[in-house]
């Protein structure tokens, strides 16, 4: 009766320190640390000393020592690992035989190894495995029991594979974890630097007076933190520009968040930029971050700023100024560490002037301007321009596509009101219909002219001479041939002197210029 009462009562306590242990293992997924509390747990309530964990090493058939209890022996991070190879000692036969290994008394046992020296040899001894989902070792647990009945030991004995299982499964986790947390790291910075190379000043396009200028510009501008405001005509490459002073200043490790602020109205720009709480309008049925705060640390790109009312510039000035705002519905200050890198193809001087824009915001914005030429101002940068566009449709249609020369002198005949977007659009085009992979001056198509229809000007005030397509009287040159008979045309009229022909043809003296090296024009002396 004596027995029995001292099994139930082991049993007892045995319970209470299984909750423990669970309650203990699913506080962290740092399983050494878990387990280090689960082995406190053994030897204070269950009479299970030095208790040890091991962990086999998923590129050897070891078993290295992560946590040990022992009142004698404190292991420390930068002790030199103690293992345990397949078949060494006691818990190297355990992982070669697979199956949990009971020792009546510890002494009289060959295969003990006492590499840690903290264990009593006239004690039994109990090593159990952990196993994984596919019931492959994946470690082992090892304790000393304080009693020699065989009754109590066969208890402790299931007892412990019992905390084993549960070990097992926090180890598992806990690798899962750093698994997908070390290909997410990975994955991140992949694409980190993939975005980084799309962004580098390698990838800016075009070699003209004015884009080398605006270059120059970039490089100064991404060291600082000054707010930038990109000006030109729609589809001259804006956020090109602002991709590449993110990426490639001090904040490029940071979020860079843009929004189009033409695209909402201004009750649902402000919830957008500013973040709302929970219920503070129909259908806020939870709080929301905002996009300056989602940019904290980095830069926001605000496009079509002009498009703003005034009411809403309002707004956005305090936060342009102070760096701190409150959410729609919410009464609490946030503070933010943004860049701030705004574009329009507004003339803001006119809108502030027609009352139409802030002026306080205008000189807010217009610390840095930067002035984005049209297309047809750089004529000379649609060969480069070409080629990388180029490349990039080709890799997206997995083949190879050129471009003939004549073709490109055709595409440097057109007057492009669309810019650099509708150059990029009329490749693409030109690329599906051009099966061989071969643009010739056949495969590429403009638009039929919009008569009712002006092309916006430039924001600003030009101060870049703007090019007409090649024209001899009122009528455009139909293909490369005629282009370059017009040209030949005028300079026999103008003596073959280029600052005459170029009065002629309604073009700069550097633009005949050009022309005359593409086209392989033979000038004559007179």
């Amino acid at each position: 009766m004596v027995i029995e009462h001292s099994i139930v009562e082991l049993e007892r306590k045995l319970l209470s320190a299984m909750y423990r242990i669970s309650s203990q293992l699913n506080i962290s997924l740092n399983y050494a640390e878990s387990a280090q509390q689960a082995l406190e747990i053994l030897h204070d309530e269950c009479s299970l000393m030095c208790g040890l964990l091991t962990i086999k090493d998923p590129d050897k058939d070891t078993l290295l020592v992560k946590s040990l209890h022992s009142p004698d022996y404190q292991l420390e991070s930068n002790d030199k690992p103690v293992s345990y190879r397949s078949g060494e000692g006691i818990i190297g036969n355990m992982l070669e035989q697979g199956d949990a290994i009971v020792v009546r008394n510890l002494g009289d046992d060959l295969r003990f190894i006492d590499k840690l020296a903290i264990y009593d040899y006239d004690k039994p001894f109990i090593c159990v495995p952990l196993k994984n989902a596919q019931a492959e070792i994946i470690g082992a647990l090892s304790a000393q029991p304080k009693c020699t009945s065989d009754q109590k030991i066969a208890l402790l004995s299931r007892f412990l594979e019992m905390v084993a299982n549960l070990i097992a499964k926090n180890v598992q986790l806990a690798t899962q974890v750093e698994h997908q947390k070390t290909q997410l790291v990975n994955e991140r910075d992949g694409l980190k630097r993939k975005i980084r190379n799309n962004y580098s000043f390698d990838n800016l396009v075009g070699h003209s007076q004015v884009m080398r200028k605006i270059f120059e510009q970039i490089r100064l501008v991404s060291r600082w933190d000054s707010t930038v405001l990109l000006r030109g005509e729609s589809g001259t490459g804006k956020e090109v520009l602002a991709n590449a002073i993110h990426y490639n200043s001090p904040r490029a490790s940071f979020p860079f968040v843009k929004l189009n602020c033409a695209a909402l109205p201004d009750n649902l720009l402000e919830s957008e930029l500013f973040g709302h709480e929970k219920g503070a309008f129909t259908g806020a049925i939870k709080q929301r971050k905002g996009r300056f705060e989602l940019a904290d640390k980095g830069t926001i790109f605000l496009d079509e700023i002009g498009e703003t009312s005034p009411a809403f510039q309002a707004k956005l000035l305090r936060v342009l100024q102070e760096q701190e705002f409150e959410r729609v519905g919410g009464s609490t200050t946030i503070s933010v560490d943004v860049r701030v890198i705004a574009a329009t193809n507004r003339n803001l001087e006119s809108e502030v002037a027609a009352e139409q824009f802030r002026e306080d915001l205008y000189y807010r914005l217009n610390v840095m301007p930067m002035y984005l030429p049209a297309l047809r101002e750089r004529i000379e940068d649609i060969p480069d321009l070409s080629e990388f566009m180029l490349t990039k449709i080709g890799n997206k249609q997995q083949r190879k596509i050129t471009i003939s020369g004549s073709a490109i002198r055709h595409l440097m005949g057109y007057h492009w009101p669309g810019n650099v977007r509708e150059l990029e659009n009329t490749l693409e085009r030109a690329s599906i219909m051009c099966e061989s992979g071969s643009i010739t001056p056949e495969h590429i198509s403009f638009p039929q002219p919009m008569a009712n229809i002006a092309v916006r000007p430039a924001s600003q005030p030009q101060t870049f001479e703007s090019p007409p397509p090649i024209t001899s009287g009122a009528s455009q040159p139909q293909n490369a041939n005629d282009e370059k008979q017009t040209v030949i045309d005028a300079l026999e009229q103008s003596g073959w002197v280029k600052a005459k022909a170029a009065r002629l043809l309604n073009m700069t003296p550097r633009q005949v210029a050009y022309r005359i090296q593409i086209m392989d024009i033979e000038m004559k002396k007179i």
